[in-house]
């Protein structure tokens, strides 16, 4: 193998050559065919092709099956702090471009999108939220850290502390131990609780035991989409988490607002937030398993003009698809044998491994089995804050639509 810098070396198949050549930035362990020089965990490495071409620089991992999460494809690129600061601040002049007033709560990294592979930061107002899922970037959080601190006061942005979520079992295949609480290499004040607004709806944000980093950003706008068809319905929010959907919908002027969620701390976090706005008297919250629950207000011929499905991810790898598709079509089937003609429908899937071809097959078959059409109203994505890399498919997970029943 060549070498043009001083990093070891991996020669990789002519498959892996073909992935990196079109942007995408793993290459898995089974796919390096030969090593040159000293492999140091988290280290830089130079990715050749079989006969030698170089292909990239990226991070090292022994443990992951992604032996090597790819930086750049510019020779000229060195791997100093000013490499992961400029990255950082790329990613937060997109996010204050792009979001414009809902910088104030909104995802700032987002991993492989911003460069910045396994990095995860949402910002709840005055605190950073963070994730780090690989080797190669928990090694160099101080210096990420650092840079997010540094570019967040230059825009005026003050920072009470970092708070780290790196809980995931992900940590375990990049050999590193799950990791809460504050972050000690920098300041930080305050409780474990704060207050967002989005959508000019306000939430009290619990970032220590709230799910992931403690509140769902990405569906600020479809939540947004689903408000306007709102005014006067009779609208069942499953999945209610933090009551979000429920809330933009009570909001706009529904008739009537239905929260529903497995979860009693979830719930009673949602009638927190109805509270916190005002809204208590206009949503019902309720703690229920949605799968038993909609058979249930089918029977009893319960009346709702609009059905909101945002379930959690029913798979997380291709293994569980099939079995995902049943619970999907299982609770749309129910929600469209609920609506009447004319009512309106949002379902959501969260899972990339449920790829849009395949939530769109389900809901077509639903629809079937419910003797029921579908006009679409509108098809949407994650935020903007959650970008799509269309060279990295992995980048592309949320699938939202919303249908009249007809």
């Amino acid at each position: 193998m060549k070498q043009t810098r001083p990093y070891p070396s991996a020669a990789v198949t002519a498959k892996a050559e073909r992935a990196l050549r079109s942007g995408h930035p793993w290459v898995y362990a089974e796919e390096i065919t030969a090593r040159s020089g000293d492999f140091s965990p988290g280290g830089i490495v130079d990715v050749f092709s079989a006969k030698g071409a170089w292909l990239g620089a990226g991070i090292y991992s022994p443990e992951s099956k992604i032996a090597v999460r790819v930086l750049t494809d510019n020779a000229n690129e060195r791997f100093t702090d000013a490499f992961f600061e400029r990255r950082v601040r790329y990613a937060l002049e997109y996010r204050r471009r792009v979001m414009g007033g809902d910088f104030n709560a909104c995802r700032l990294i987002f991993g492989e999108a911003d460069g910045l592979p396994g990095v995860t930061v949402d910002r709840f107002e005055d605190v950073l939220v963070t994730q780090i899922m690989s080797l190669g970037m928990e090694l160099r959080k101080d210096v990420i850290y650092r840079a997010l601190l540094g570019a967040l006061a230059a825009m005026g942005v003050g920072i009470r502390g970092i708070y780290e979520r790196s809980e995931s079992p992900l940590r375990a295949k990049e050999g590193l131990e799950p990791l809460s609480g504050w972050y000690e290499g920098a300041p930080h004040s305050g409780g474990t609780e704060t207050v967002i607004t989005e959508n000019g709806i306000k939430y009290r944000v619990d970032f220590e035991n709230g799910q992931k980093t403690g509140f769902f950003l990405d569906q600020k706008y479809n939540r947004r989409a689903a408000a306007r068809i709102a005014p006067g319905l009779r609208v069942l929010d499953c999945f209610t988490h933090t009551g979000s959907f429920a809330l933009n919908c009570a909001a706009a002027g529904a008739a009537q607002v239905t929260a529903v969620d497995v979860s009693e701390s979830a719930v009673e976090l949602a009638r927190t937030n109805a509270r916190l706005n005002g809204l208590e008297d206009r949503v019902e919250f309720v703690a229920a398993d949605v799968f038993e629950l909609l058979p249930r207000l089918l029977d009893e011929g319960a009346g709702y003009d609009f059905v909101i499905l945002d379930p959690p991810a029913f798979t997380k790898s291709r293994r569980t698809v099939k079995s995902a598709g049943r619970g999907y079509k299982e609770i749309n089937y129910r929600a469209m044998r609920l609506l009447p003609r004319g009512g309106y429908l949002a379902t959501a899937s969260c899972s990339h491994f449920m790829e849009p071809e395949l939530f769109e097959k389900m809901l077509r078959s639903a629809a079937r089995d419910a003797g029921v059409g579908l006009r679409e109203v509108e098809v949407r994505k994650q935020a903007p804050d959650h970008p799509i890399l269309w060279d990295v498919p992995e980048t592309e997970y949320l699938k939202f639509y919303i249908f009249q029943i007809v």
